[in-house]
C-alpha cells in the first residue's frame, strides 16, 4: 500500500493542486489537511468560520497556519459564484434559493472546483454520500457522453492491485451502465499504473446460462467495445474464468481474458459491494476507496467512519485524478 501512494505522490508533490475539504471543523480532516500541506502533497483549502477552525485545529493539535481557511458568509465572491450556479441550475434555482443553497458547505466547495478555484474535493467525513455527489452531479456533471458516475476500490494486497467497479453508486445498472463503468475503470485503472484488462462478472460465462442478467452483461460487453475498441475487456465471465488460467482455458479458451483480469465489472451494486467485502475480510486485501469516476472534475467520498489516514490517501487520489485529466 505504501508503494501505492508514494508512486501517486509523486505524480501529485510539484503540481500545487489545491484540493477543497468542506467539513473544516472535523478533527479527521484537520489532521491530514496540515500534514498534506506541510509536506507540499496539496494544497488544502477549508470551508469553515476561520474563528472557529483555528481553534478546533489548535485543540487537535493541527497546524492550519498555512492553510486556505473560506466562509461562505464571509466570502468575497459570493455574489458572482451565485450567478455561476443560478446559470448552471438553467432554471431550476432562483437568486434567493442559490443564496441559501451555497451556504451548504459541499455546495459551496463544490463551485469553488466548478469555478477553477480548487481542483477537487474531498468530502463525507460527516455528511451522507448523497450530500457529497449531489452536488457534484448537480454542478460538476458527468462527462460529454456518460449517462452516470459510479464508484471503484483499488484492492491492494502485497504486488497486487485489482479494480473493483461499481461498489458504490449504482444499485441496478443497465446494459449502457455498465458499459460506461468498464470504459471508466479502464482509465481508472491506468491512475494507478495498472495495464486494464476488464472482465465483466456474472453467474454465467460465454453463455453456459441464459437469463435477462446474463444478456444484460453480454450486451454491456457489445457496447463497451464499441464505446472503445481498444479497451482489452471480455464477458460474461464467473469470477474463477476471469481469474484463473486454468478455468480460463476451459471455460472460455477463446477469450482475450485468459484467467488474468485485473478490472472487475459487477453486474450490480449489491454485488460488487458484498464482493470487495469478501476480499477485504477473508483475503487480506486493502480497500482503496470509493473513487468517483466519470465526473468533469474529480470529487471522493469518504465513509463516515474514516479516519485522518483515510483522507490523506483519499486527497492524495483526488489531486492525481485532477493530473490525470490536464
Amino acid at each position: 500500500m505504501s508503494q501505492l501512494f508514494d508512486q501517486l505522490t509523486s505524480k501529485v508533490s510539484s503540481k500545487n493542486k489545491k484540493i477543497v475539504f468542506p467539513e473544516g471543523l472535523d478533527e479527521r480532516i484537520l489532521t491530514a489537511a496540515s500534514k498534506l500541506s506541510a509536506e507540499g502533497i496539496v494544497e488544502p483549502i477549508l470551508i469553515g468560520n476561520k474563528e472557529e477552525v483555528s481553534k478546533k485545529a489548535e485543540a487537535v493539535g493541527a497546524d492550519v497556519s498555512s492553510l486556505t481557511i473560506i466562509d461562505p458568509a464571509e466570502y468575497a465572491e459570493f455574489d458572482a459564484m451565485v450567478a455561476a450556479f443560478v446559470e448552471r441550475r438553467k432554471g431550476k434555482a432562483t437568486e434567493e434559493d442559490a443564496r441559501k443553497i451555497l451556504l451548504d458547505e459541499n455546495y459551496f466547495g463544490t463551485m469553488l472546483v466548478y469555478l477553477n478555484k480548487a481542483d477537487g474535493l474531498v468530502s463525507g467525513a460527516a455528511h451522507s454520500t448523497s450530500d457529497t455527489v449531489r452536488p457534484a452531479l448537480q454542478i460538476i456533471k458527468t462527462k460529454e457522453g456518460l449517462k452516470k458516475t459510479s464508484g471503484v476500490f483499488i484492492m491492494v494486497r502485497d504486488d497486487e492491485k485489482y479494480v473493483f467497479a461499481d461498489c458504490a453508486i449504482n444499485i441496478a445498472p443497465d446494459s449502457q451502465d455498465l458499459a460506461e463503468i468498464a470504459a471508466e475503470s479502464a482509465v481508472t485503472a491506468k491512475l494507478f499504473d495498472i495495464d486494464p484488462r476488464v472482465a465483466m462478472l456474472s453467474f454465467s460465462t460465454k453463455g453456459s446460462a441464459k437469463s435477462e442478467e446474463t444478456e444484460k452483461v453480454a450486451e454491456a460487453l457489445k457496447l463497451a467495445k464499441e464505446k472503445d475498441a481498444s479497451l482489452v475487456i471480455d464477458g460474461e465471465f464467473q469470477f474463477d474464468a476471469a481469474f484463473v488460467p486454468s478455468v480460463a482455458e476451459k471455460k472460455a479458451p477463446d477469450s482475450v481474458i485468459k484467467g488474468d483480469a485485473n478490472v472487475f465489472v459487477f453486474p450490480s451494486l449489491e454485488a460488487g459491494n458484498i464482493g470487495y467485502k469478501i476480499a477485504q475480510r477473508l483475503g487480506g486485501f486493502e480497500a482503496v476507496g470509493p473513487i468517483l469516476q466519470g465526473l468533469n472534475k474529480p470529487v471522493n467520498d469518504l465513509s463516515r467512519g474514516c479516519n485522518a489516514e483515510d483522507v490523506y490517501n483519499l486527497a492524495i487520489i483526488t489531486a492525481s485524478q485532477a493530473v490525470a485529466a490536464e
